[in-house]
Order: C-alpha cells, then sequence, then structure tokens
C-alpha cells in the first residue's frame, strides 16, 4: 500500500514517513500543495495524510479540488487545530479523517491501514497458498503450522504475491505496490528483497522466477521460468 504524506515540519514529516514504512507502507513525502498535487498526477496512492498548513496554502483546497475532479482517495488530516468548526470544515470538504496533533504513531498506522484497505476490492483476512497461511489482520505468517518472522517489507511483498497466486507479478508492479521514489526502480531491490523472502519461507521453494518478467506464488508453466530454486 502506498501512502503520500503532505508535511512541511522537517522534522516531523521524516518521522511520519518512518514509522509508515516502518508498518510495511511505501511512502512519498511532499512539503508544498504543489509539489503533492505533482505526485498525486503521476503516482499511484491508497490514501493521503496532509498537514491542513503547509507553506502555500490549506490542504483543504487541495483536497477539494481533487473531491471536484471525482477523486476517491482517501484523505486523512493532521492539524493542531482541534476546535469543533475545524473537523466540520475537514469533513465537508471531503476528508475521511481527522488527527490532531500531538498524536501517538500507533493510531496513526491503523487509521492508515483502515483507509487503505477501503480502496481495497473485499478479500479474506486469511490467504493461503499450499501450506502457506498469511493473516492480515494480526499480520502473521505461518508455514506447515510453524510461525515465521517477517519485514514489514517482506510481508508486504508477500501480501501482494498471494492475493495474485498463480498470477504473474512484474517487477514493476511490486515496486509500484511496496517501494515509494526512495526506492531506485532500475536496482536490483527487488530480487534481493524475494531473495529474502525465499530464505524466510523456506523449502520447497513456493516463488517461482518468470524470466524477465518478475515473479509468481504457486505453480506456472515450467518452460517460461528460470530458477525455481532458493536464488533469484
Amino acid at each position: 500500500m502506498r501512502v503520500l504524506v503532505l508535511e512541511d515540519d522537517p522534522e516531523l514529516g521524516p518521522v511520519v514517513a518512518a514509522q509508515l514504512r516502518d508498518a510495511g507502507f511505501a511512502v512519498d513525502l511532499a512539503r508544498t500543495l504543489a509539489e503533492a498535487d505533482l505526485k498525486l498526477s503521476v503516482n499511484g496512492y491508497d490514501c493521503v495524510v496532509a498537514d491542513r498548513s503547509v507553506p502555500d496554502g490549506d490542504s483543504l483546497t487541495l483536497l477539494a479540488a481533487r473531491r471536484r475532479a471525482g477523486s476517491v482517495l482517501p484523505f486523512l488530516l493532521l492539524t493542531a487545530l482541534d476546535g469543533v468548526s475545524d473537523r466540520v470544515a475537514g469533513f465537508e470538504h471531503g476528508a475521511d479523517d481527522y488527527l490532531v496533533k500531538p498524536f501517538a504513531f500507533a493510531e496513526l498506522v491503523v487509521r492508515v491501514r483502515a483507509l487503505c484497505r477501503r480502496q481495497q476490492p473485499a478479500r479474506p483476512p486469511v490467504l493461503r497458498a499450499a501450506d502457506l497461511e498469511v493473516d492480515l489482520p494480526r499480520r502473521r505468517v505461518t508455514r506447515a503450522g510453524v510461525l515465521l518472522s517477517l519485514s514489514a517489507k517482506e510481508f508486504a511483498v508477500l501480501e501482494v504475491l498471494m492475493l495474485r497466486a498463480g498470477e504473474v507479478v512484474t517487477r514493476a508492479e511490486l515496486i509500484e505496490s511496496c517501494w515509494d521514489e526512495a526506492s531506485e526502480p532500475m536496482s536490483n531491490v527487488v530480487d534481493v528483497l524475494i531473495g529474502q523472502l525465499r530464505r524466510r519461507l523456506g523449502p520447497p521453494d513456493v516463488i517461482r522466477t518468470v524470466r524477465g518478467v518478475g515473479y509468481v506464488l504457486g505453480g506456472t508453466d515450467p518452460a517460461s521460468e528460470e530458477g525455481t530454486g532458493t536464488g533469484t
């Protein structure tokens, strides 16, 4: 899930982005309305976390413009303005949620995750493929009943592969879903992560490499593959 954070505070912005990344989100950071508007025009996001007051105006103007254009992208507003009239104004302009500063990062993560899931098709809470099981609400992964320890990024990639089990997922699709602008798309970041994930999951390998395309979880046509071992 990819999130845009609009926050001009040089200390708070990077911290919010880091906390969301630690929770498994891909996060892009913007510091002005103009920068946020540009990123929204070129990237796909599951949620926007926006400070109300930024150097070039009020985030409500960006929110209202997006709603007039027909966007249903969830917006969560962060603000020090805690009056009832301020909250009402936010919702009237199309906000989906409102969090007053100072806030607990754990609460922010939970709220963002809930807003992101509104954008996605209904899915079962537990995903299964052979002896592999992914419990999405509890963020737990087991194989043959054994609990596995995955990093947030490994979990994010596995979730995408599990949701599309049996289908080829391209490297570009994985980058779009699980990484952000801080990652170099031309690097081997995806291949390295897949290698780590394979080692976490253990044998027999359930992730197959499709030559020149990407990866598939589960069986595919062997003629289209290369490397079904633990390498990338």
